[in-house]
Formats: structure tokens, sequence, C-alpha cells
């Protein structure tokens, strides 16, 4: 699918959508919790409805209710594999969550899934006394319960996924785990992971993000639990406003364990005009000069960023690159080469990512099938000298379907 976008002064109010990284935990632990949970405005990402059909295969009783998710916790092992999409969160989080299980279970995906390391994965697992095998370090991944606990060490530089799914489990283990994780990345993930595990009735102890504790043969409790908007879609939104006009995003949690509510620091750092009002957010348009940030816990940040930073004068450095080489894209690449196509020069040093602002051009772009790619795109069109076609649009889908419906609604965009 192709989308036009064209340039114009944009102004609206838009409802945030719902965050994909809350809504997956929330569904696996109420899942994992026996008896009924309700989880409120889930959203419909992909990655939400992968995670909602792999929760079913094992066994969640889930019916779909207006804009809740009824769900009866409790799961056994599947008859097929499980298809976690192109969801890197499900893959991981769902290995851990499958080995509590007596019985092999497989777990595959598709798309740039197929491509992500999974061997930190495998070693994770086995260090908790399951059964894990990777195909040469990728999907598909085969897993056997029980985990019995114990200690192990997970290398958290590239990504805290991992960590996620092992302390999920952890609580149903034959005894206490102790995880110890070197080099941690996106911390704000794993405050986020263990705020919703506490309201599903597991507490985890954890020494400055270095050792997590977690008692074993523990029991998830059922909830009603309701999602919050999502920083990382809102940001696009945000950043839309601070470079063609003015944009309100309401269902925003400013006190949110999202690492991507970082988003407000830079966008004042480039000179935005932000106002935070409960749960609304709005971003105008001000006098936008270059800013320095650094994304190593927030790396979804690096797309809207660019964009940002493509409207500001200077040289704006961003930093944390290394945290964007194994998403849905290389992302460091993959924004260098899209963006050349509307003029903008993007230089990449070792972990420093150097955005030179300018006048954004007309052009066609691909997103790569990248999610964030598109939503980058489209944003920086807003101000381009033309117009921009973006190719493999569809992408928006994983993380926020109604992107480009959401953005008609402040700016004219063309269907083709």
């Amino acid at each position: 699918m192709k989308k036009l976008v064209k340039p114009s002064e944009i102004k609206g109010m838009l409802a945030a959508p719902a965050s994909k990284s809350v809504a997956q935990r929330a569904i696996a632990l109420a899942s994992l919790a026996k008896g009924k949970s309700e989880v409120l405005y889930p959203g419909t990402s992909d990655d939400v409805m992968a995670a909602i059909n792999v929760c079913k295969a094992l066994g969640a009783k889930i019916r779909i209710d207006d804009d809740k998710l009824l769900i009866e916790g409790g799961i056994t092992a599947p008859e097929k594999p499980l298809h976690c999409g192109e969801s890197g969160l499900g893959i991981r989080m769902f290995s851990s969550i499958a080995a509590t299980l007596n019985q092999p279970v497989t777990l595959t995906g598709g798309g740039t899934l197929t491509k992500r390391p999974m061997g930190i994965v495998e070693e994770s697992i086995k260090a908790l006394g399951a059964s894990c095998v990777c195909q040469q370090g990728f999907i598909p991944i085969t897993v056997q319960g029980p985990i019995k606990g114990g200690t192990v060490n997970v290398d958290g530089s590239l990504s805290s996924q991992v960590l996620t799914g092992l302390l999920m489990a952890a609580p149903l283990a034959i005894a206490d785990s102790t995880i110890y994780v070197n080099n941690l990345q996106s911390k704000p993930y794993i405050d986020l992971t263990i705020e919703i595990m506490k309201i599903f009735g597991i507490s985890v102890e954890h020494e400055d993000y270095t050792e997590f504790k977690v008692r074993g043969n523990q029991h998830y409790k059922p909830t009603i639990y309701s999602v919050e908007g999502d920083w990382s879609g809102a940001a696009f939104l945000l950043v839309a406003g601070a470079i063609a006009g003015e944009v309100g995003v309401s269902n925003l949690n400013p006190m949110s364990k999202q690492a991507d509510r970082a988003i407000i620091e830079a966008l004042i750092w480039a000179g935005a005009k932000i106002s935070i009002q409960d749960n609304l957010i709005v971003a105008g348009k001000g006098e936008l000069n270059a800013f320095h940030f650094d994304a190593t816990h927030c790396p979804d940040l690096f797309p809207p960023l660019a964009a940002l930073a493509a409207h500001c004068k200077g040289e704006s450095r961003i930093l944390g690159v290394s945290r964007l080489r194994v998403k849905e894209s290389d992302r460091a690449a993959t924004l260098q080469q899209e963006f050349a196509k509307l003029g903008i020069n993007i230089e990449i040093d070792g972990e420093l990512m150097r955005v030179y602002g300018g006048k954004v051009k007309g052009g066609k772009v691909q997103s790569h099938g990248d999610h964030r790619i598109a939503m980058a795109c489209a944003v920086a069109a807003l101000s381009a000298d033309g117009e921009v076609e973006i190719n493999e649009a569809e992408a928006v889908g994983k993380s926020y379907p109604e992107f480009f419906e959401d953005l008609d609604k402040i700016k004219p965009i063309v269907n083709h």
C-alpha cells in the first residue's frame, strides 16, 4: 500500500493509541491468572492480536467485547506451534512462559522476526532448568519445562525483552530464582513489567537493575486492568505538532513507566511549545534548534527524533545507535537511507547519530516493512517542500493501525 502525504499546516486533537507494550504484557499475565480478568482498551495492533492468538492457543479463553478483553486464564501445552507474528516482545516473553509447561512447545513468527537473534533466549531458559532449542540462534524455538528456578546470568545490552519473559515465568518455577543482569538497556520497560506483575499479584525485588529475585511457586491473580495510551505512537503525533502546527494528544499518562515518555524532554530542548494538562499533551510549532538526546533506554524514539531533527537548525546528536540494529529493520541504516531521499543528511558514528537539519524535500521512500520508519517519513513530510510517497505504508499496522486515519483528521492525505 502507498500513502501520499502532502505538506500542510495541521491543527487538531487526537487520542493516543493503546500501548502495545502494555497490552501484550497484560494479556499474557491475565492468561496465566486462573480466573476471570478484564483487559480494557487493548487496541487492535498486529502485535496485540498476535498475543491474543498465542494465549488462545495456550488454552486461555479470550473474548473480545467492544473495547475490552474478557480473559479466563489457565494455560496448557498447545497442539500446534505458537505464531508470535512479528513481535520481538511476544516471542521472547512467550518462550519463557511456555517453558513453564511440562510438554514441548514450539514458537515461531514471520517477517523480520525470522532475522532477530534468539540465542540469549535459549541460554537463559536453559539456565533456569528447562529445555530450549533454537535453530542456529534464530526461530523457531522449542521449549519444554518445567522451569526449576535457580540462578541465571543475562546480557541486557541488546534487549530487555528476554528479562521481561524470565521475570514473568519465574514465579511459576518450582524454586526461587535470582537473575543477574549485565548492562541492562531499556530499564523503563522492566519497570513497566514489574508494575504490571504487581497488579496481577506478583512482587519482584531488585537491586539497581543488576540482581532480580523472584519467589517460586506463586500464582497470578485475576484482575481488571486498563491499558494506557502509547507514548511510542504519540511521539510521532507530538513531533507532527512541533514541526507543522499544533496537535493535542489525550489518553497519555505523564507519570507512565513507558520509556518513550522522554519525547517530551526532546521536544522542549528542541524549542517546541509544550503544554501538559492531566492526560492531555499539546505540542505546538516553535523555533526549532538542534538538540542532543540519549536514546539508549528508549530506542524506539529514534525515528520520531530523526523527523524532528530534520526540521531543526543545525546538527542534532542522538545517542544509542547500537539499539537499532535488530529492530524490524536496521533502523540506523534505514533512517539514513530514506531521509537521504528527502534531502536530509544523517551520519552514523559508532553509538552516535548526527542529523543535519534543513529543508525536507518531496520524494518517494520505503518503509522497509518497519512501522516506525513509515510514520517517521509521514511526519517529516508535513513540512516538506513537496509531497512524499510512502511505499509499504501498511507496516503501521504493527503498532498503530489508525495512524494514517488519525493524521487524516488533522491534514489531507491521498490514498493510492
